[in-house]
């Protein structure tokens, strides 16, 4: 970690927060608890114990690893339904295998992105090749439920092959940290993820000892999840570590900064800073369905049920 990198990375465009940007207070420090995923897959929580209100228009995220299967024991997911979000996946280490009943997917593999709206609905399934299967070898990303709001709930399902080498990259002005934006903009430069739901989702990394304070959208909300290594976010630098996210109020900048010593497994400070705009409508969430009502979600299960999400088709090339 991390896969999309560069050697130089004063040769990017710099960014900063102007002077005047009113600094984000942290409001909290959440502890991932740790679980498991789909066929056994190991999971942290990341938004476990964070009141909605602070995480809209997010639903959830998992940290998926950072695990070393051995031959045999990589696992994925079954296939399974969703409908009314969308999901992304950003692998940082390993390879993935995705495939849905619309007729999107592909292969994802160290710094790629898998962004799929499930709208109004489709069976969908994540699993290792079977070489990784064979091998076995390194498997870490992240999966992240963004909502959808009620207009765009039943929309036609959609699939974004996102390669990591179509990140905007970015550093701050020393070029101590770089700056992967996925989905959204920052400071007027904008990443290849299409969105509807208004968000930015950037992967940054911080050399020990390295601090950055970025301009943020006001009108977003602000959280810092640490993927790896250990450091302090905002202006009073509140300590953060591995598995923990921070969760920012108001304001036009939010600060991260990382400390000048890190484990040898994580030399790095390794965030990902999420924001997006509100969506401030009811939510009525089970398993793989976010609608507006209990109604709705009734209405998915009995559409599951009938069929009409897709079916499986009879060779998924798994």
């Amino acid at each position: 970690m991390p896969a999309v990198t560069v050697e130089n990375p004063i040769t990017l465009p710099r960014v900063a927060a102007p002077a005047e940007a009113v600094p984000r207070p942290v409001l909290a420090v959440a502890t991932a608890p740790s679980g498991f995923e789909g066929e056994g897959f190991p999971v942290r929580r990341a938004f476990a114990g964070i009141n909605y209100q602070y995480l809209d228009p997010f639903i959830m995220m998992d940290q998926m690893g950072e695990v070393e299967y051995a031959a045999g024991e990589p696992k994925g997911t079954p296939w399974h339904p969703h409908r009314g979000f969308e999901t992304v996946t950003y692998l940082i280490d390993g390879t993935f295998v995705h495939q849905d009943s619309n007729g999107g997917g592909g292969t994802i593999r160290n710094g790629d992105t898998q962004w799929m709206t499930a709208g109004s609905g489709l069976l969908h399934i994540e699993a290792p090749p079977e070489s990784l299967v064979m091998s076995g070898g390194l498997f870490h990303g992240l999966q992240l439920w963004v909502n959808l709001p009620a207009s765009d709930k039943m929309m036609n399902p959609r699939y974004q092959d996102i390669r990591g080498g179509h990140v905007r990259l970015l550093t701050s002005p020393d070029g101590g940290a770089l700056l992967r934006i996925i989905a959204g903009e920052l400071d007027g430069h904008e990443g290849p993820g299409i969105t509807h739901t208004p968000i930015t989702m950037i992967h940054a990394t911080l050399a020990q000892g390295a601090e950055i304070t970025l301009p943020w959208r006001e009108d977003f909300n602000g959280l810092a999840y640490v993927l790896a290594g250990r450091g302090a976010v905002g202006q009073e630098l509140r300590p953060v570590r591995t598995g923990q996210t921070a969760v920012f109020g108001d304001g036009g900048s939010l600060t991260v900064r990382a400390d000048e010593a890190q484990d040898s497994n994580a030399p790095d400070l390794e965030v990902v800073l999420l924001g997006g705009r509100p969506i401030r409508e009811p939510m009525a969430h089970y398993g793989p369905f976010v609608m507006n009502t209990q109604a709705e979600l009734k209405e998915a299960f009995e559409d599951f049920q009938k069929g009409l999400l897709g079916t499986v088709p009879a060779v998924h090339g798994m």
